[in-house]
């Protein structure tokens, strides 16, 4: 089973996504509130993809990648922001980080697993 790393600040989103990611498409879903608690969490949980919120508050989904991609053991796992922001600039600037995705908020719960799968699908391909 895909075990998924959801870093979210906001709670109705957290349950709409774990809803969407877990009974849409059979995926381990683990929800942090914070970029802190991501990076207390991550290497225990040793998920396969994490979705990223950008505007957090205290730590930022940038700082949070940033900070992610410093411990060995994340160091190359597959992230994709989840964000409301994606102006073209913007969405390129993710990319350019090294993201492997971009999801714009809102999103449909009814498609958020095809979305997450078919990001997954590309990942491995590469």
């Amino acid at each position: 089973m895909t075990k998924i790393l959801y870093v979210e600040d906001e709670q109705d989103i957290q349950t709409i996504a774990q809803m969407a990611l877990e009974i849409v498409g059979g995926f381990d879903v683990t929800i942090c509130s914070s970029g802190m608690e991501a990076l207390q969490t991550v290497v225990a949980f040793a998920p396969d993809i994490i979705l990223l919120d950008v505007m957090m508050p205290g730590m930022d989904g940038i700082q949070t990648y940033h900070a992610l991609r410093q411990l060995p053991e994340c160091a190359t796992t597959p992230v994709v922001f989840m964000t409301a922001k994606v102006q073209a600039s913007e969405v390129r600037g993710y990319l350019d980080f090294g993201a492997v995705g971009v999801i714009p908020k809102p999103f449909d719960p009814m498609t958020l697993a095809d979305e997450v799968q078919a990001i997954l699908s590309r990942c491995d391909e590469r």
